[in-house]
């Protein structure tokens, strides 16, 4: 599990089967019955909830209503969102991803599937809030020494860059046709020439270091 503290909403007429599985997994959730009620929690939510699965289908509010008003709130606008339907058409799922949803998922789900996007997103959302503190020029919360550190070979900044995306070792292998292993030497060098620990700190310095692009 990437984030056992991630706090989910589920927004969802029936939300049973999620709100008992997903806890099993780690994941804190809460629910809403309809968009009416998750926008409410939405807005009262502190700390904000992590990510938010959607149902379109929903008595009151729909899933579409209920996410537009969410992107049209600029304290919520960047809330990672999955759409979740019965509906299995094209159009449909374009429409929720032009609306504005990070990823779409018909019902029924394989429950594998929905964990894999979850952790995905996720992912992907703790990166942009890393890059956004980064360029922010936001204290990064470790000490470093400019002068101890090695500068990065291209390869190593490529890896570091797909780090930064929310890939892991297995994905870079994939997308760069290296074994698993050979990431995992790239990255222990990484964090040699870095003086970090982590690859949350990698990313950080690196892109404070402008080493890799945000």
């Amino acid at each position: 599990m990437m984030n056992s503290l991630a706090k989910i909403l589920i927004v969802d007429d029936n939300p049973k089967y999620l709100e008992d599985v997903l806890p099993m997994y780690g994941y804190e959730v809460e629910v809403a019955t309809d968009g009416i009620k998750a926008l409410q929690l939405i807005q009262q939510a502190k700390p904000q909830y992590n990510l938010v699965l959607l149902d379109v289908m929903m008595p009151n509010l729909d899933g579409w209503e209920t996410l537009k008003r969410i992107r049209s709130n600029q304290k919520t606008e960047n809330l990672p969102v999955i759409m979740l339907t019965a509906v299995d058409e094209e159009q449909k799922q374009v429409l929720g991803l032009r609306t504005g949803a990070d990823d779409y998922i018909t019902k029924p789900f394989v429950l594998p599937n929905l964990l894999a996007r979850i952790e995905s997103l996720l992912r992907r959302s703790q990166w942009k809030d890393a890059e956004a503190k980064a360029k922010a020029k936001i204290n990064i919360d470790f000490e470093y020494d400019e002068s101890t550190i090695s500068p990065l070979t291209a390869k190593e900044k490529e890896i570091l860059s797909l780090v930064a995306k929310g890939a892991t070792n297995d994905d870079i292998s994939k997308k760069l046709n290296l074994q698993e292993s050979t990431i995992k030497t790239h990255l222990n060098r990484v964090f040699k020439k870095l003086n970090v620990k982590t690859r949350t700190q990698a990313v950080l310095l690196a892109l404070q270091m402008n080493f890799i692009d945000d």
